[in-house]
């Protein structure tokens, strides 16, 4: 592979473990706003060390481990975690010019990774030996598997929106869905789509109010009850990895990605490679950051759902509306 890509895979990750670690200063500065309270004021210049300190305490705490755990599985999951809450981030189109991978079944590999999410939350529950976290797990799966139905229906109507824009490209690469919005983003021609999506996208990052898999209230700690310092900080990581990759998905499935406002009066097609790139990157980073404060604002604004009513949300209203909003799309576009 050419000194590019790694240059600009080494880029990536820097700025999204920035992204994440800084993310939990974001939260609790933002709630801290809406509850009317200072929030960290104390480690560093307005608090912007809190993040350092805070991974420096997980990493020398003592990590407790039970003797009845299944030892290599418990290490693996936190792992595996953080691994497919990066790897959902390979497809995405950076710039006109730059992004990490190119291949011809981009939301396909997308749609993968993203099912495999439930195997390290049902196995950090199981690999513990404690019926708290396994029954924590199991609620968890149960629910990721539940609302990527309907992630998926939604997806399925930006790439019928994909083809008609652009009918001889490949509306499975993520570059040709943005590309299809340079006329109009895709929010506004398929809002339902974009609700459906969102409301997906919340319970499957397991933030507020779908965050049941770690109810501290009601299941001890969920499915990380028995992991301690650098794992647990492991999984803390991967649910702010996840949201900031389900805030740049929105952006580039709905919010045209890397696309600026006033670029064909601006001349941007005609500008250097190199700006065209810092142009898009600014961009998408710009909206991917609005749909982080969102997904924030949301968790200190509503409360969490009863899990059965999470359930019938997925099953009796997403599900439906998933399929009616794909139907009446495809008829809308067969009869244009």
């Amino acid at each position: 592979m050419s000194a590019t890509f790694w240059i600009t895979l080494t880029g990536l990750l820097l700025v999204f473990f920035t992204l994440a670690a800084y993310a939990t200063l974001a939260e609790r500065k933002i709630s801290a706003w809406i509850q009317d309270r200072v929030g960290p004021n104390r480690v560093g210049p307005w608090g912007l060390l809190q993040p350092l300190a805070d991974v420096l305490k997980l990493v020398f705490k003592e990590s407790f481990q039970p003797a009845s755990t299944y030892r290599f599985l418990q290490i693996l999951a936190p792992v595996l975690m953080v691994t497919l809450a990066m790897g959902a981030l390979a497809i995405l189109p950076l710039s006109p010019h730059l992004s990490l991978f190119e291949g011809s079944i981009g939301i396909l590999y997308l749609l993968g990774v993203l099912s495999l999410s439930v195997y390290g939350l049902s196995l950090a529950g199981w690999a513990t030996a404690s019926k708290y976290s396994l029954l924590g797990g199991l609620r968890s799966g149960a629910q990721v598997v539940s609302y990527e139905l309907a992630l998926g229906l939604a997806l399925l109507s930006v790439l019928l929106l994909t083809a008609h824009h652009l009918p001889n490209a490949n509306p499975l690469l993520p570059r040709t869905i943005v590309e299809a919005q340079r006329e109009a983003w895709f929010v506004l021609i398929n809002p339902i789509g974009f609700l459906i999506y969102v409301v997906a996208a919340f319970a499957e990052a397991n933030r507020a109010p779908f965050d049941l898999v770690e109810a501290e209230q009601e299941l001890v700690g969920g499915y990380h009850t028995e992991y301690s310092a650098i794992r647990f900080g492991a999984f803390f990581v991967a649910e702010y990895m996840n949201m900031i990759t389900a805030s740049a998905l929105i952006s580039t499935f709905f919010f045209g990605g890397y696309l600026g406002p006033f670029e064909e009066a601006l001349g941007v097609s005609t500008w250097q490679p190199i700006w065209q790139n810092v142009w898009g990157i600014s961009w998408l980073l710009a909206k991917t950051l609005f749909w982080v404060f969102v997904f924030i604002w949301v968790r200190w604004t509503l409360p969490r759902f009863r899990y059965d009513h999470l359930m019938r949300i997925g099953w009796k209203v997403l599900l439906p509306l998933g399929v009616l909003n794909l139907a009446a799309l495809a008829g809308l576009l067969l009869v244009l």
